[in-house]
């Protein structure tokens, strides 16, 4: 046995050279903006020749008001995540629990937001809430990324309810429980960890969208990758390691995000309810 040797194929070779390329790729990506982002002058060497400062991270904080833009980022997510979840979680329970003709189709109309690049409908999106004065605001921004995240919510939580047993909402009721009572006593604790799961992940989804948020906010209502995009597209002459802070700044919380994001929900479990439900 220990003389055995382990011959890998040339296909598995080409697949872990293409996956360690990859990685190796984007470490230099992230490692040149992170780099940058603390160098005084870098042009051609290996490392800043001019030394290490942090003062970058305090002049992208105060050149892109970087303290209202966060706010304004906070604002929407909180405002996305509360409402997603007070329509998404009892409409999550009525598929999960009811039969009734074109239920699939239904769920799959709730997918398609998830499945289709945002910019396809985002721009008649952005027209229709143009047209009634809602875009150009905080409202504009919440509204548009409720499409998206709402049928995410639905994605997230339909598995959690089909988790749990019909007989305990049985037994609630025949103790004379209404149907209000049930879900708020029985079905909301036992539900709380798929609510925190679908909460972390639409909140890391609208800090992270771009499309949607950039086609209907206004100046002040512009999100933290909104505002990085406008400080790389403006006019003037911007210090690089400045928009490079900002970077840092910006993935560093989406990081975290996503980190907290993995701790509670599994995304095989997405995928394969995603695969499930558009096969049937």
């Amino acid at each position: 046995m220990s003389g055995r040797r382990i011959v890998a194929s040339p296909g598995a070779w080409l697949v872990w050279g293409a996956v360690v390329f990859f990685f190796v790729n984007l470490a230099g990506v992230i490692g040149s903006v992170v780099v940058s982002s603390f160098g005084t002058r870098w042009f051609d060497t290996w490392l800043p020749e001019g030394g290490w400062t942090t003062k970058w991270y305090s002049q992208a904080w105060d050149e892109f008001t970087l303290l209202p833009v966060l706010t304004v980022t906070l604002e929407v997510s909180l405002l996305v995540v509360g409402v997603s979840v007070l329509i998404g979680v009892p409409a999550a329970y009525v598929l999960a629990r009811r039969s009734f003709p074109g239920r699939r189709l239904l769920y799959l109309l709730f997918l398609l937001p998830i499945l289709m690049p945002p910019i396809t409908y985002g721009i008649p999106l952005a027209t229709v809430l143009y047209k009634y004065g809602f875009a150009g605001n905080l409202s504009g921004v919440v509204l548009a990324n409720l499409v998206p995240s709402v049928p995410f919510v639905i994605l997230t939580m339909t598995p959690f309810i089909e988790q749990i047993d019909p007989a305990i909402e049985r037994a609630a009721r025949m103790c004379g429980a209404g149907t209000t009572q049930v879900f708020l006593r029985i079905l909301a604790p036992l539900l709380v960890p798929g609510i925190l799961a679908a909460s972390i992940l639409v909140l890391v989804r609208t800090v992270g969208m771009f499309e949607l948020t950039f086609l209907t906010a206004g100046p002040d209502s512009q999100t933290l990758v909104v505002a990085l995009y406008y400080s790389m597209s403006a006019a003037g002459i911007r210090a690089q390691q400045s928009v490079d802070a900002m970077a840092v700044m910006y993935t560093s919380m989406m990081l975290v995000l996503l980190v907290v994001a993995l701790r509670f929900v599994n995304p095989t479990q997405l995928v394969a309810r995603v695969k499930e439900d558009v096969s049937e």
